[in-house]
């Protein structure tokens, strides 16, 4: 059974985790491998150098989405893309262990199954409502 008072607390701790991670990723591209790298990485796996940028703005926007709970429901499904696209790219023939070299592709899942987890959990504590397009503020 779900104890309904602390479920808000748990979907918050999920959305700032999440949250978070992505921050770290999109800083990881930004300030260590630089975004050029990031590009320059991207084309060697035979993507196109822009996705690298699309992809950090996307995990940027994503991640503070998810921290100030921004549609956190929808942002948490479509953040999934991005972790496809990495085991599917990176990960996948590096086995199951994320500390095989090349990195396996368990992180990948557990992240994945944390974004559909907050999706049907809800937005959680403290989440920031907007107001539904088209309807009024009451």
């Amino acid at each position: 059974m779900t104890d309904m008072r602390t479920a808000p607390y748990a979907a918050l701790l999920l959305r700032l985790v999440l949250g978070v991670l992505f921050l770290a990723h999109a800083g990881l591209k930004i300030f260590v491998f630089t975004p050029a790298g990031t590009a320059g990485f991207f084309g060697s796996l035979g993507l196109p150098g822009w996705l690298a940028y699309v992809t950090i703005v996307w995990e940027v926007v994503g991640g503070v989405a998810l921290i100030l709970g921004l549609w956190p429901r929808l942002v948490a499904i479509a953040m999934i893309p991005i972790l496809l696209g990495a085991l599917f790219t990176v990960h996948i023939h590096a086995g199951f262990f994320f500390n095989n070299p090349k990195g396996g592709w368990e992180f990948l899942a557990l992240w994945i199954a944390g974004l559909v987890s907050l999706a049907l959990l809800g937005d959680g504590a403290l989440a920031l409502k907007p107001t539904p397009i088209g309807s009024r503020a009451r």
